[in-house]
């Protein structure tokens, strides 16, 4: 059995417009890298982590990477000890899914160096209490596509019941990370706490149009089943310039986008890599209108999730 193992976990899009906290997808970059170790004696710590300018904890109760794994030992009965190395290759308060992919990373990786003892279901738990970590709520719309690769729908949090939805061969997201940042719990908050039911009537005709679009690689009722009546209107007020970026997107050809998780990246999914790249500049255009520098990520749907890379 190896001793360790470098593994990574690509960041994700969570909510898709009108999927709030049940829609999501990996892409292919960017992500995280972890590099875990075994150790001769038990427990778990974090003797390094890159790429996050000091903001992250090293206490690996504190961490999402690590304090997964602790409940994940615990729930084995192993005292099996494991060290971590954490690189961050993507942006903290993205809406990225930073935290997802750290905690996939870690509970990814141990389960392989321990022999697979738990299936990527049982897994999913475990990296889930490290959203509740990170932002409060144990929410699975990122960790569920870090962890299964590909689109994924939250059928049901009680009980846990996931899916995994196919996807358009040639179908490409545009990721544009303004160099703002937004908190996940500050997003939370805004959020109203009971809606009317107009707008859920909309809501819900819009996931089902989104879904059903996808499985069958209907590009014209993807694109018009991605409105979000219920959490785009309050969030995008946290966002400079929102409207103008997603109007870009849609005038360089994108199929639709939104605000990609809480924020403040905004998403455009496109038919074909030409169009994608031309709508990630028009969205980089937009935001240096208002002078708001930003990074661009272009990509198929990650259809893998997590991957070891030695």
């Amino acid at each position: 059995m190896s001793k360790s193992i470098k593994v990574f976990a690509p960041a994700t899009v969570a909510n898709v417009s009108c999927g709030f906290d049940v829609l999501g997808f990996a892409v292919d970059s960017p992500g995280d890298e972890a590099i875990v170790t075994m150790t001769d004696k038990p427990g778990v710590t974090i003797s390094k982590i890159t790429g996050d300018e000091g903001r992250l904890p090293l206490d690996p109760k504190k961490n999402t990477v690590s304090a997964t794994i602790i409940k994940m030992l615990e729930k084995l009965g192993s005292d099996q000890g494991f060290d971590i190395e954490l690189h961050k290759k993507m942006p903290l308060g993205s809406g990225l899914g930073s935290s997802a992919a750290s905690s996939v990373a870690g509970i990814f990786a141990v389960n392989e160096l321990l022999g697979k003892p738990l299936s990527p279901i049982e897994l999913l738990p475990f990296a889930m209490e490290g959203e509740r970590l990170a932002s409060g709520t144990a929410h699975a719309d990122n960790v569920g596509p870090a962890l299964f690769g590909g689109f994924v729908l939250i059928r049901s949090y009680h009980p846990l019941d996931v899916i995994r939805i196919p996807t358009p061969s040639d179908l490409f997201a545009s990721i544009v990370h303004p160099h703002i940042e937004v908190e996940t719990r500050d997003a939370r908050s805004i959020l109203r706490k009971e809606i009317k039911l107009k707008d859920a009537i909309t809501q819900w005709g819009n996931v089902a149009g989104l879904v059903t679009g996808l499985i069958t690689n209907d590009y014209s009722l993807i694109g018009r089943s991605m409105e979000d009546v219920i959490v785009e209107p309050l969030r995008a007020i946290l966002i400079p310039g929102f409207y103008e970026v997603k109007s870009a997107a849609l005038d360089a050809g994108a199929l639709g986008g939104g605000i990609s998780g809480s924020g403040p990246s905004i998403f455009a999914l496109s038919r074909g890599e030409d169009t994608a790249l031309k709508v990630g500049n028009a969205m980089v255009k937009a935001f240096e209108k208002i002078g708001i520098q930003s990074d661009i990520f272009v990509s198929q749907i990650n259809a893998n999730g997590p991957t070891v890379l030695q």
